[in-house]
């Protein structure tokens, strides 16, 4: 890839989104806030949000909405890069936010579903319908890991429900072009999973034992986060250890960009031909620009 480094200095970026006036607007994880980066590279904060902002994305009325982790992370110096590390016995759980880009409101949606908390969310992503999936990771405990699990949810505030439970860290989630497959990746396994879609916000029943159709698993000891899908249906996902970006294909086949980033964590598309990939490194807090071989999907809303 034709990598361009266009700002610097974040801390733990994620949860990139390409605007229409092409800026960027991100996550940053540890500093707690949602973030606009400008063409020129230069950064504007547009609000904090506390606990831990991760998967942003534009809805149908065109707020942004966040994947609010709560704080599940303390934040390790290792030679340099910025590291997420266990989950401080503060943590109590996450949450999803709205952000009004007009006004500059931030609420509150969802802290819970069916009288149980919110653990960690991550990522999201929006159907055609104007609902969102999102993924739960969970989060570390001295005891072991709490699971995390997919959700649907409406942005009214009106009804969350929970589709997938008892997976181990669900983290970057997204939908295959005609939306009838929801793609979770997990981070630990580094598994990505495919969910056939019933109907609008509601996966199908599991096949036997397996809580859906596995694509591939990666080789050694590889991490996966967040993703975006391409226009044909390939799914991209942020890859830890092996830094960069890994396409997977359908048929489980896979090719892998490199990042200068042990850490990367998540890819966004944007531009006119839907080509221009943004590329959160977030060990060494930078945002990167690219030329990708394939038109990404356009996702459905957008601001």
């Amino acid at each position: 890839m034709d990598l361009q480094l266009i700002a610097e200095d974040f801390q733990f970026p994620e949860g990139p989104i390409a605007m229409n006036d092409g800026s960027v607007i991100l996550t940053e994880i540890k500093r707690q806030t949602l973030t606009r980066v400008k063409p020129d590279g230069s950064k504007e904060i547009l609000v904090n949000t506390g606990g831990g902002p991760n998967g942003a994305a534009i809805g149908p009325d065109g707020a942004i909405y966040i994947t609010n982790n709560g704080g599940a992370f303390e934040w390790l110096d290792n030679q340099g890069m910025t590291i997420p590390g266990p989950t401080p016995a503060s943590h109590t759980g996450g949450y999803i936010q709205r952000f009004d880009l007009k006004t500059g409101a931030l609420a509150t949606l969802y802290t819970e579903c069916d009288g149980q908390k919110l653990v960690g969310p991550n990522d999201l992503v929006f159907d055609r319908q104007g609902g969102f999936w999102f993924s739960d990771h969970g989060c570390s405990t001295p005891e072991g890991r709490k699971f995390g699990g997919i959700y649907y949810a409406k942005t009214d505030g009106s009804h969350i429900s929970r589709q997938r439970d008892h997976l181990i860290s669900p983290n970057g989630i997204g939908l295959s072009p005609d939306e009838k497959v929801v793609y979770l990746a997990d981070t630990n396994l580094g598994r990505l999973w495919a969910f056939d879609v019933a109907e609008p916000g509601v996966l199908g029943p599991p096949d036997g034992f397996a809580p859906g159709r596995v694509i591939c698993n990666l080789p050694g000891y590889q991490l996966l986060d967040s993703l975006a899908v391409e226009a044909g249906g390939k799914v991209c996902v942020a890859t830890i250890i092996n830094g960069g970006i890994t396409a997977f294909d359908p048929d489980g086949s896979v090719e892998h960009f490199p990042v200068p980033d042990l850490v990367t964590t998540n890819i966004c598309f944007g531009g006119a031909d839907m080509r221009t990939a943004w590329i959160t490194a977030s060990a060494t807090g930078k945002l990167y620009r690219a030329t990708w071989p394939r038109p990404g999907l356009k996702l459905n809303f957008n601001a």
